[in-house]
């Protein structure tokens, strides 16, 4: 029988955890109760935000791809193994995907590509600015 799980935010406060849904955390501990447990305490990372993949996908890709001769998509491959590779050191490069990336992480990624646009002589207008 699967166990449930969930991922639960909160903030740390004077050396102690303040968990947003607290009840729902009592109740989960309650149903694993005497159950080995896996606990991850990590700082919280944004995921890129909804504008930002909006301007990816509406300026940079489609402006690079045109000046390319790709379709959007391969664009978008083409982009993702120019600065995301893992291991530039193998045979097989592993490439991480844009979904995986926060809010910081994104912009570098999208800021390289403007880079490389610019390179090309290929203008990408400022995020809010494209029409």
């Amino acid at each position: 029988m699967a166990h449930p799980s969930r991922i639960f935010r909160g903030k740390i406060q004077n050396g102690k955890i303040c968990l947003e849904l607290r009840a729902d955390f009592a109740a989960l501990i309650q149903k694993l109760d005497g159950l080995d447990v896996e606990l991850i305490l990590r700082k919280l990372r944004r995921k890129r935000s909804l504008s930002q993949n909006a301007w990816y996908w509406s300026c940079i890709v489609p402006l690079l791809a045109e000046h390319c001769g790709y379709d959007e998509e391969e664009m978008h491959e083409a982009l993702k193994m120019r600065f995301l590779r893992n291991h530039t050191d193998t045979q097989l490069p592993s490439v991480r995907s844009t979904t995986s990336l926060d809010t910081r992480e994104f912009t570098e990624y999208a800021e390289s590509c403007r880079r490389l646009a610019a390179e090309m002589g290929v203008v990408i207008p400022d995020p809010g600015m494209a029409a």
